[in-house]
């Protein structure tokens, strides 16, 4: 985990051949969101990537590295103090020359406050 104590999976549950349930909760007290903003707390983008990246690496089992981003759409500002707990719709496809296509899709309670899709390169 980059970021120490940042999440906790409540749980990960494989749905489909190749699809996964993630529940997430948020430390809202992490010190990431005291420069986040203060007063205002919401969650980086940079720090979702992050989770998605960690979450694929934990799936696949393997160290992955970022190789491009197809889409990527911040949708709703995600407040940790309001909602720290985060459903994400993972898809995770093995292509060829090592890389691992990831589509995702991320819920606090009905909203979606991201869709991102990804490529990585196994380590």
């Amino acid at each position: 985990m980059l970021l120490k104590d940042f999440y906790k999976i409540q749980s990960l549950i494989k749905t489909d051949d190749q699809k996964y349930l993630v529940t997430v909760l948020i430390n809202e007290n992490h010190e990431v969101f005291e420069g986040h903003f203060p007063g205002n707390p919401v969650m980086p983008g940079v720090c979702m990537m992050q989770i998605i990246k960690e979450l694929s690496e934990q799936i696949t089992e393997s160290s992955l590295l970022m190789h491009s981003i197809s889409n990527v759409k911040f949708m709703a500002l995600i407040n940790p103090f309001v909602t720290p707990e985060l459903r994400l719709e993972l898809e995770i496809i093995y292509a060829e020359n090592q890389l691992i296509k990831v589509k995702n899709t991320t819920y606090f309670n009905n909203t979606v406050a991201l869709k991102l899709g990804s490529v990585y390169k196994i380590k």
